[in-house]
């Protein structure tokens, strides 16, 4: 099992329109520091699952017959909207599961076209694709979602490694907390949008104190932090030796590896 991160940015993304901070400025003289919005791959025995679907280029990237199924963590439009284009297209349906949130995002649910929406998951309710078991976890956000944890029982080790992805979110609810505490985690990925001075008590997602209130509590191997701003970048670009090799920005592309 692989999953790559194919964005880390927030809604804004990295370069910001217009911006000239420091580090929109890096971005912009070198694409390796660019961030698309935060979503994910994973691909397994030849399948390929979507993490959300916000990719730019989401129809080139993903030829017709290449997505195997789509995961949504939520309906929040920075989320979804590469399935208002993605819904047109001729072919297979794609099988698409996400929260149980009635109202979807626009008209998503009424003109659907290639999209099958599956009936919605429920949290803590387990189920598998491809031999993964895949457990939608409630976050704490302004719209119903779901974050995931991936487990996969490694063939050449007989043990079982899990992966949890935590976006979008304000520290976490009890139930979930606990959940991942009674686990072993070997690669949290967790929304992390603000820098820690950012206390705003209205915010719906985590700053770095947050994230790392989660992290201390759950204790996982490698930590990589996502939905990231260009504020949190800066602090970060100014703060080196805050962060390791266990414990620091996601960046587009990564990728990780829970066995064959």
């Amino acid at each position: 099992m692989k999953l790559t991160l194919l964005g880390t940015g927030n809604t804004s993304m990295l370069p910001v329109y217009g911006c000239d901070c420091q580090a929109c400025q890096r971005a912009i003289e070198n694409s390796q520091y660019r961030r698309q919005k935060t979503s994910a791959l994973i691909e397994h025995n030849g399948k390929q699952l979507l993490l959300d679907a916000n990719c730019d280029d989401l129809l080139q990237r993903f030829p017709s017959g290449s997505i195997d199924r789509i995961l949504l963590t939520h309906y929040h439009m920075d989320h979804v909207h590469g399935l208002f284009d993605l819904r047109w297209g001729v072919g297979e349906s794609i099988p698409v599961d996400g929260p149980p949130d009635e109202q979807g995002c626009d008209d998503l649910f009424k003109h659907s076209g290639l999209l099958d929406f599956q009936t919605p998951l429920a949290a803590f309710e387990a189920f598998t694709w491809q031999d993964i078991t895949i457990t939608p976890l409630p976050m704490q956000h302004s719209k119903i979602c779901f974050g995931y944890c991936f487990s996969y029982r490694d063939l050449k080790t007989g043990n079982t490694k899990r992966l949890a992805y935590l976006t979008d979110t304000i520290g976490l609810p009890k139930d979930t907390q606990v959940w991942l505490e009674n686990r072993s985690i070997d690669i949290l990925l967790i929304d992390c949008n603000h820098s820690p001075e950012f206390n705003n008590p209205n915010r719906n997602h985590n700053n770095l104190d947050d994230a790392v209130e989660i992290v201390t509590a759950i204790k996982p191997k490698v930590t990589r932090l996502i939905h990231i701003s260009h504020q949190l970048e800066c602090w970060a670009m100014q703060n080196p030796n805050y962060f390791s090799s266990e414990f620091c920005l996601g960046m587009d592309n990564e990728t990780f590896d829970l066995g064959d």
